[in-house]
């Protein structure tokens, strides 16, 4: 793998993220034709049907029922309740939660994009739960900057954690639980010595990836998780890890090489950025950017239609792997082994996970599970790239509670569908600036448009295999609606309504404009709102803008329901959403700096009422870094978020952040965990100033006297992954955030040039061992996933580049 530097800023289009990260992420998609070179609608080419948004609405509304089942973020509260003998604990002056939520906070002021540290309200604390490089095995070694190797890596903590899930573990009284966490991708120049070799490099950056589950216990309730070194179910996804492909796609001649020639065990997975919680306690996780790590021939129309090209590849893989080179022969299928989703039995780490072709193959940023009211299990997911689509998939069997081997094979067979969304305002109101409509909603119908339906192909031309393996071609047949980077796709288990984060598109001009996607250049995103005509199985819906995002302060055209644009946290680039036990919304920010000139964070988002629309932000996370796998347990006072790339464009010679020890080489991709302050004991200490590791002074030649001694400058306790028997936990967390503080006056922050192009460049983007399963694991095996399904129903600017591997793509 040779970055050349120069070469890559040539293609790199202005924006906070560096042209390498735009690289690693995405292969500078943004700075590229798009791929969907389609001539389907925008929402306002389309005539608005003749039914009124009022009446959809009223039958939407007759035919909500109450969540029976299923499970993404916001599953399981229920198993995280906070002991119910122990105070409510007093954060600060806090006022009351929306929807009477525990998890009370008075909203933090915006982070400069300069700023090197996590941020969080009043009252709390944060501690890190996993850091890149933990040891997770008896044998591993603990991490050294210095001395990185594959050996070593394998067994410990990926780089660059994404999407997280944490289940309680049965029979542990919330004390211990289970943690899934995607790591999407690598940062090769703050991770490694200038000096190292590339090959080196490359054999680290491939161990660093995949996917990795991890036990975690805590003393008490009050007390942050830390990660168990050596569980039982703790387990890591690598290069050579065997998968199992399902559904149409498994055995066609589209999947054969010469290494597998029956097509149906694929070896590792790499780009995986978000995921979902299933009903039956499986993850599933979502294979993006896969594009950038390989090489192979762009005369396939197929091969196009995905940004993959015959270049060398960012990361080089195809210089270790020969399999990377699809450009070769017996190996021409290899790319097609990658795109899908992923099916991952976290209690079993014996188990082999599967890819689900039957949900198409794309650039999945997730998936998200919800069982309709007929039974039939529906899956969400943004293909996430400018221009592309949102998908849905019908399962064709019904989920049995109870039954989790059944439900276990519910996602290898079902209906596969596309969205196209009309506007219901007149096409002059939309014209590119994001002003709102007369009617003063952003709002719809929709409809989804079958590519296989009871099994048979509904594409002309195409077979039912073929659609399965070119999903993107497929769709753009039938005349889907061309959407701002889909991401996270999340259906509520509240309101069973759907909600879409679509994280910006600065290449869409005001002729391309509609009223889903209604801004010109868009740098800050929006949040869509889907709420289906009858239940998750229905093939039409009514849809509205939740929010409009930007800086109204700024001087951004924003919306935010029903509260005024200024009254706000302002947001922009919504990337990952979750909801917390009473159904707020939460949505997780990646591409703030380049948008609003503030870092990334986590914002709580009214869904009802008079303060609909409201945004808060809870926390914000350190310079150059993305925000990502938000997970809210408000019944536990605490959040739960990935700290991805912090000081992503610096040099391994030159960082740019060293979150989250400060007093080390560099920074390190870090789970964190959120809670309250819950004694004077707990406060944080202020953060040290970073050092440098101290150098060996050279010996004198002759004795000299000793000079009196001085007292040593005091040092914070070194984090430690696995506190020393009887300790408390909490106390293994010591680098913590700074003493909070009281929220000051905001100082001004440099506005970034908004011209009538409104040229603030491009948004950031959006990265073994067998063991006896745990007693607690066999409990939720033998109960077959009754946890999951139960407590789902308690759930409830400067530089830049469009995020998640996407710069602005």
């Amino acid at each position: 793998m040779v970055l050349h530097l120069p070469l890559l800023m040539k293609d790199h289009v202005r924006g906070k993220r560096s042209a390498v990260t735009c690289a690693l992420k995405c292969d500078n998609q943004c700075a590229k034709p798009a791929c969907n070179t389609s001539n389907n609608s925008y929402i306002g080419d389309i005539v608005s049907a003749a039914i009124s948004r009022r009446s959809l609405l009223g039958g939407a509304a007759a035919s909500a029922l109450v969540i029976a089942a299923g499970g993404t973020q916001g599953m399981g509260q229920a198993a995280f309740a906070a002991d119910p003998s122990a105070p409510n604990p007093t954060i600060g002056s806090a006022p009351e939660a929306p929807n009477g939520s525990k998890l009370r906070f008075t909203p933090i002021a915006p982070v400069n994009k300069d700023v090197d540290e996590f941020n969080v309200p009043e009252g709390y604390r944060w501690a890190p739960v996993i850091k890149w490089g933990d040891p997770l095995f008896d044998d591993s070694p603990e991490f050294d900057w210095n001395n990185q190797s594959v050996e070593a890596q394998i067994k410990q903590f990926g780089y660059n954690n994404d999407y997280t899930e944490i289940q309680e573990i049965p029979g542990s009284d919330g004390l211990r639980a289970v943690m899934f966490v995607n790591h999407e991708y690598t940062n090769a120049n703050i991770m490694f010595p200038e000096d190292m070799p590339k090959h080196d490099q490359v054999a680290i950056t491939m161990a660093a990836q995949g996917l990795t589950v991890v036990e975690l216990e805590r003393k008490d309730r009050k007390s942050p998780y830390t990660y168990v070194k050596g569980g039982k179910l703790n387990r890591r996804f690598l290069p050579d890890t065997e998968y199992e492909l399902t559904g149409p796609a498994a055995g066609s001649e589209f999947v054969i090489t010469k290494e597998d020639p029956e097509g149906r065990t694929i070896l590792g997975t790499f780009a995986n950025c978000s995921g979902g919680l299933t009903p039956w306690g499986t993850l599933l996780s979502g294979e993006e950017n896969f594009h950038g790590y390989f090489r192979a021939n762009e005369n396939i129309q197929s091969n196009a239609r995905l940004g993959i090209d015959s270049k060398e590849s960012v990361y080089g893989f195809e210089g270790n792997d020969p399999r990377f080179n699809a450009t070769e022969d017996g190996y021409e299928n290899e790319v097609n082994r990658f795109g899908y989703v992923i099916e991952i039995d976290p209690w079993d780490p014996t188990s082999t996970p599967k890819k689900h072709s039957a949900l198409g193959r794309f650039k999945h940023e997730g998936a998200n599970v919800i069982i309709a009211e007929n039974g039939h299990a529906v899956v969400y997911s943004g293909d996430d790239e400018r221009f592309e689509y949102m998908y849905k998939f019908v399962s064709k069997k019904k989920y049995v509670e109870g039954d989790r081997a059944h439900n276990m094979k519910l996602l290898t067979e079902g209906d596969l569908y596309v969205a196209r969304f009309t506007g219901n305002s007149p096409a002059a109101e939309i014209d590119g600036s994001g002003k709102t409509p007369a009617d003063g909603q952003f709002d719809g119908t929709g409809e989804w448009l079958p590519l296989i339906l009871d099994g048979k192909s509904q594409v002309e031309g195409m077979t039912v295999e073929e659609i399965a393996v070119n999903t993107r071609t497929a769709a753009d047949k039938v005349g889907p609606t061309k959407m701002d980077r889909p991401e996270d796709v999340e259906p509520s288990h509240h309101s069973r309504k759907v909600y879409a984060a679509l994280t910006n598109n600065s290449k869409r001009e005001s002729n391309q404009v509609d009223e889903a996607n209604p801004r010109a250049k868009n740098r800050d995103g929006q949040v869509l709102e889907l709420d289906e005509l009858g239940d998750q199985t229905s093939t039409e819906f009514a849809w509205n803008l939740l929010l409009v995002a930007g800086d109204p302060n700024g001087g951004d055209q924003t919306f935010y329901g029903n509260v005024d644009p200024k009254s706000v946290s302002p947001i922009s680039c919504p990337d990952n959403l979750a909801f917390d036990s009473v159904g707020n919304l939460w949505i997780s920010t990646d591409g703030a700096p380049s948008g609003i000139g503030y870092n990334d964070g986590l914002f709580r988002v009214t869904l009802e009422g008079d303060m609909r629309g409201n945004v808060e932000q809870f926390l914000s996370v350190p310079r150059e870094a993305e925000t990502c796998g938000p997970i809210v347990r408000d019944e536990d006072y605490s959040a739960f978020v990935s700290v991805q790339h912090p000081g992503e464009d610096g040099k391994f010679s030159e960082q740019h952040s060293f979150f989250p020890e400060y007093n080390k080489t560099g920074p390190r991709p870090t789970v964190v965990q959120v809670l309250p302050i819950w004694d004077e004991a707990e406060k944080p200490k202020p953060k040290p100033e970073p050092k440098p590791e101290p150098k060996p002074e050279p010996k004198p030649e002759e004795p000299k006297p000793k000079p009196e001694p001085k007292p040593e400058e005091p040092k914070p306790e070194e984090p430690s992954a696995q506190p020393a028997p009887g300790k408390d936990p909490s106390d293994a967390a010591v680098p913590v955030a700074p003493a909070p503080k009281k929220p000051e006056k905001k100082k001004p922050v440099k506005k970034v040039k908004k011209d009538a192009e409104n040229n603030r460049g491009p948004l950031p983007r959006t990265g073994f061992e067998a063991a006896p399963v745990a007693a607690g694991a066999a409990a939720l095996l033998a109960a077959g996933g009754m946890m999951a399904a139960k407590s789902a129903k308690d759930a409830g600017p400067a530089t830049e580049a469009e995020g998640d591997g996407q710069a602005d793509a």
